[in-house]
């Protein structure tokens, strides 16, 4: 048996019809052929340079060492890995199905395999550290075998997806550090990948790495009331005066805020913060609605480290006006956005530092 990893998209626009549907697509556009009949993967190189006739051989070789194996290589009882782009959560399912093809798409829905996703919303933080990286890899189809990473995810499947022991596991291999393997200091050199698919040999998402430092970072030193705390000192870099809850039982609201000085603005916001790594149900986020008139606030913002249930954010268009959900990517967005208006104590503990680097392409 072997693990994919596989992308619903490249921002994950497509991981509400994957999981809906009980499926993993191919989305690339307009690639209309039937992937099956291809004899060998220069046809398949070819049919994407009828799509892409100014590609240069290096981004059509690598897109077709994705595409091939999910004709070629998946097989019924094979698992994939499908990470969340929207929030910090993993997603498993088992393949069921042989290799589909309909030409009438739509575009790019023309390839697919039916999946049991027997597995939904694992926090990411479950997996160590080097399963993350795996993760992480600059594909969207690849097979992931590093560190007997199949062994693992069935174990930890098997003990009902609690989080793994590093250092039991790795035996003195520092988690904290990307694969050696990996090449990170020239990205645009790195091997092309053509007759193996799997994260031994795919390039770094560099950005991923860097973005999954900062969310450990977080984890280690703003847990709890802590995190609360970061929330506020977030808020209060964006202009806005705040009343924080003490620890321990808040009534309702962790925190008051107001665009105004001293709390006197027009906009009035009631906000809840849960620093867990489990996903938040519609029951939790309902009850926030309810502290809103209690505390007369017009508007209302759910914080979730975690992220919430697949069903809360479309039930909870209705509330688009008065209430904003945010996950951990809005949480990291935001703190970017302001790090350098932040407390100093906020930034002596969490110290980061704007890098620039090339962006990395299949070209």
């Amino acid at each position: 048996m072997n693990i994919w990893l596989t992308r619903a998209g490249s921002n994950g626009q497509f991981e509400q019809k994957f999981l809906d549907e009980g499926r993993v697509y191919v989305t690339w556009r307009n690639l209309n052929s039937n992937l099956v009949k291809m004899t060998d993967r220069q046809q398949l190189i070819d049919a994407l340079n009828v799509n892409d006739p100014d590609a240069k051989p290096r981004k059509l070789q690598n897109q077709a060492s994705q595409i091939w194996p999910f004709a070629h290589s998946m097989e019924k009882g094979d698992w994939v890995v499908l990470p969340s782009k929207s929030q910090p959560v993993i997603h498993v399912g088992k393949i069921t199905g042989d290799y589909q093809f309909n030409l009438e798409g739509p575009s790019p829905f023309y390839h697919w395999r039916s999946v049991d996703w027997f597995a939904l919303e694992i926090p990411r933080s479950n997996f160590s550290q080097d399963l993350l990286y795996s993760f992480g890899a600059f594909m969207t189809i690849c097979r992931i075998k590093r560190n007997n990473a199949t062994e693992r995810i069935q174990a930890m499947a098997a003990n009902n997806w609690q989080p793994e022991n590093d250092r039991a596991i790795l035996k003195g291999t520092n988690v904290n550090e990307p694969p050696q393997s990996y090449s990170t200091k020239n990205t645009q050199s790195a091997p092309v990948l053509i007759d193996a698919n799997d994260d031994e040999t795919s390039e770094i998402d560099l950005e991923y790495i860097a973005k999954q430092q900062v969310v450990s970072m977080i984890e280690r030193k703003f847990k709890g009331h802590d995190f609360t705390r970061l929330i506020t000192a977030i808020l209060n870099a964006q202009g806005y005066t705040t009343w924080q809850s003490p620890e321990g039982a808040d009534g309702g609201a962790d925190i008051l805020a107001s665009n105004g000085a001293m709390g006197f603005g027009e906009q009035t916001i009631c906000i809840e913060v849960k620093s867990g790594t489990g996903t938040v149900d519609r029951p939790t986020v309902d009850k926030l609605l309810g502290a809103m008139s209690k505390f007369n606030s017009e508007h209302g913002l759910f914080v979730a480290w975690g992220g919430f249930k697949q069903n809360v954010q479309k039930e909870l268009a209705v509330s688009f006006y008065r209430l904003r959900l945010w996950t951990q990517n809005d949480v990291l967005e935001q703190l970017f956005s302001c790090y350098d208006k932040l407390d100093d104590d906020i930034k002596i503990e969490l110290p980061l530092k704007r890098v620039w680097t090339v962006a990395l392409t299949d070209d």
